[in-house]
């Protein structure tokens, strides 16, 4: 196994450690940031940040300032994000027009990450994150590393809500609705 791989491999186990303690210490749904603190989380590492897409060409996401911006750090090996990827792929074709856009930052390798965005039809752009990303979800609330990590961010730029652990359709539009 490449070092990148192993690298990735420990990564994984870090961030389902981390989704499996969550897990077990707060609803399904809450809200990440009513459950831990009320601080205000800045948006500007997000916007300060590029990445890689599928076709290897940086995407700085600041291009999507301006926008409501739904920010998924995800995995293909992750079942919570492999269940609510089609209600993000839904969403996504509902309120494209109004300006929202999803953006999935995956955590594994790129041919994985690749395969899995086509079996399912994801309709909106992946971009590949290693400790970066990682990082970035930190600096961002995820200070456990579990996966999915999910940030929505406000036409302001500001975090209007993070969430570790899988959403559903009507979880995310009742987020993202009131924003556009």
């Amino acid at each position: 196994m490449s070092k990148t791989g192993q690298w990735l491999v420990a990564a994984g186990l870090l961030l389902a450690i981390g989704a499996a303690y969550w897990g077990f210490s707060a609803a399904p749904g809450t809200n990440h940031r009513e459950a831990t603190a009320t601080q205000e989380i800045s948006a500007e590492p997000v916007f300060a940040a590029s990445f890689k897409d599928l076709d290897d060409k940086l995407q700085p996401l600041k291009q999507w300032r301006g926008k409501v911006v739904v920010l998924n750090f995800w995995a293909p090996w992750c079942p919570p994000c492999r269940e609510e990827i089609p209600d993000f792929i839904k969403l996504q074709d509902k309120y494209r027009e109004r300006g929202l856009i999803f953006v999935g930052l995956a955590l594994d390798e790129k041919l994985k990450v690749q395969a899995f965005s086509d079996e399912i039809g994801i309709n909106y752009p992946i971009l590949l994150g290693e400790m970066d990303a990682v990082d970035l979800a930190r600096k961002i609330g995820n200070r456990l590393g579990g996966l999915p990590f999910t940030v929505v961010i406000d036409r302001d730029g500001r975090i209007a809500a993070s969430e570790v652990g899988g959403l559903n359709m009507a979880q995310m539009e009742k987020i993202v609705a009131p924003l556009l």
